[in-house]
């Protein structure tokens, strides 16, 4: 249903939201098919307690294949050269929402690659007039951490085990309906 109602609009607004926010020295790009088995080296190269709290599909090559095949689901990577070194994705629903999440290399986190994933995710929701949602559990510290200082994010709910449901709002767009009252 995602295709036939948003697919055309998703392939419009992407270009521009990657040439706004990708910043040098790193390259941010769709992903394809072609992208499976560094995905899964990227994936499968983390320390086995960072993946606690990321389970967006299977992570054998096979998982990651058939996920391509998905067009409701957006896979995005971010390379140093060559080397794939963040994973990040939006997944639609028709309803007008998605579901953002992001994985970095172990050795690249801290380097503000999150920041720009964040900006292209988010601003790929909003161009596209989708709620931007993320579940989190308050036991992942480095989460939190990431997200302490975010001012688009926003807790709707308490959810089970401890995790939040929480939404990322366009500021901007806060500010001038604000203006507008």
């Amino acid at each position: 249903m995602f295709s036939l109602l948003h697919r055309s609009r998703l392939y419009k607004v992407l270009p521009g939201v990657f040439r706004d926010f990708s910043r040098p020295p790193f390259i941010y790009s769709l992903l394809s098919l072609e992208d499976s088995e560094p995905l899964f080296k990227l994936i499968n190269s983390q320390n086995k307690k960072d993946l606690d709290y990321f389970r967006p599909h299977g992570f054998d090559l096979l998982s990651i294949k058939k996920q391509f095949a998905n067009s409701s689901f957006l896979m995005m990577g971010v390379f140093d050269k060559e080397d794939l070194v963040g994973y990040f994705f939006l997944r639609f629903f028709a309803n007008r929402t998605c579901f953002v999440g992001r994985l970095i290399d172990k050795q690249y986190r801290g380097s503000g690659i999150g920041r720009v994933m964040n900006d292209i995710m988010y601003h790929t929701a909003w161009r596209m007039n989708f709620r931007c949602l993320s579940t989190i559990s308050r036991n992942n510290a480095a989460v939190m951490k990431a997200h302490s200082k975010n001012p688009s994010m926003i807790i709707l709910k308490k959810l089970k085990d401890g995790y939040m449901l929480v939404e990322f709002i366009d500021q901007t767009r806060l500010k001038g309906k604000a203006a507008q009252h």
